[in-house]
């Protein structure tokens, strides 16, 4: 008998996430009841989100049940439907988790199939991140022309499109990345003005070379010394957008500075979770689908293959072993 396979929650990390925290499981594949669709996932999707779900902690999403399949956004084909607004045949992106296969009433899905976007970026720059991007730039930044805007991860999957569309908008643009291979990444194919170092052992002297007038928008999602580092540099008005905190999430926390700056400054930080914005959703995606058809907006993913590759693939996630968005192929 076929059977799907599963990865589950097995334990919850201590410190930092190991693949030991997973176990592998199989179950009988799903069929569709009355309302219902089997879907055959195709791509999944890693995201540094992951990580606050693994813990107890209170945060903006629910904690991971032990025992429970990782939860996880996928794309791939409808293989049975007894549902009024999905058919076989039709390719999909939602929230599948760690499995081959996964059983829905519909809700979280959405149909997908432009021709000219290829299957795997509707989880990353056509998906999710790109959303995140959109919005934190266009609702809370709102860049104006010759304005100063910095992207920390920028060679990641929200970075990245976050850096094109404010080029886009008139902004001077400088990204932050770890390491020679990513920072040449951010100049030289997404069309960065500057991109610094962060590993650097001259990093708090090469960003005040790289921001001559300072910066106005800052999409942060790194947290720790780069945001240290950028708030040095901050302009009176400037906005800064918090999505992710990613050198906290194992590490230590990010301290805010002497709130002095914040009056000094008068300058706005505002922290965002983009599936509280789900009405802007068509918007974005409309726009970042077309810039991506055209070859607009461009993009990298890291693609790991086969489900077990899956728990190292977001391992290597959290310590910066991706180029842009990390997937794992299915089929």
């Amino acid at each position: 008998m076929s059977v799907n396979k599963q990865i589950v929650l097995d334990s919850r990390p201590t410190e930092k996430v190991s693949a030991a925290n997973f176990r592998f499981t199989e179950s009988p594949i799903p069929s569709a009841r009355e309302g219902q669709i089997v879907v055959r996932h195709h791509y999944l999707s890693l995201d540094p989100y992951m990580r606050g779900r693994l813990s107890e902690a209170k945060s903006y999403a629910k904690p991971q049940d032990i025992g429970a399949v990782m939860g996880g956004g996928a794309v791939g084909e409808v293989i049975e439907a007894r549902h009024e607004h999905f058919k076989a045949g039709d390719f999909v992106v939602g929230p599948g988790g760690w499995q081959e296969y996964s059983l829905s009433d519909g809700t979280g899905w959405m149909k997908v199939g432009n021709p000219s976007i290829p299957l795997s970026a509707y989880l990353g720059v056509v998906g999710m991140p790109g959303v995140t991007a959109w919005y934190g730039l266009n609702e809370i930044i709102k860049p104006k022309q010759g304005e100063t805007v910095v992207v920390s991860a920028a060679s990641g999957a929200v970075g990245g499109v976050v850096g094109q569309l404010a080029k886009a908008k008139g902004a001077r643009v400088v990204g932050i990345a770890g390491g020679p291979e990513k920072c040449a990444y951010v100049r030289d194919e997404l069309g960065f003005d500057a991109c610094v170092d962060h590993k650097s052992k001259n990093f708090a002297d090469e960003m005040k070379a790289a921001l001559p007038k300072g910066l106005d928008g800052l999409f942060e999602n790194v947290g720790g010394e780069p945001f240290q580092q950028c708030l040095r540099n901050i302009n009176d008005f400037a906005r800064v957008a918090i999505c992710g905190l990613i050198a906290s999430y194992e590490g230590a926390p990010t301290i805010l500075p002497d709130m002095r700056l914040f009056l000094v400054r008068r300058f706005k930080i505002e922290g965002f979770i983009v599936s509280d914005h789900l009405p802007l959703w068509p918007k974005a995606l409309e726009e970042l689908g077309g810039l991506v058809a055209s070859g607009k907006l461009r993009y990298r993913e890291t693609v790991r293959e086969g489900l077990e590759s899956t728990p190292q693939a977001l391992v290597d996630l959290l310590r910066g072993g991706n180029f842009g968005k990390m997937a794992v192929k299915l089929v």
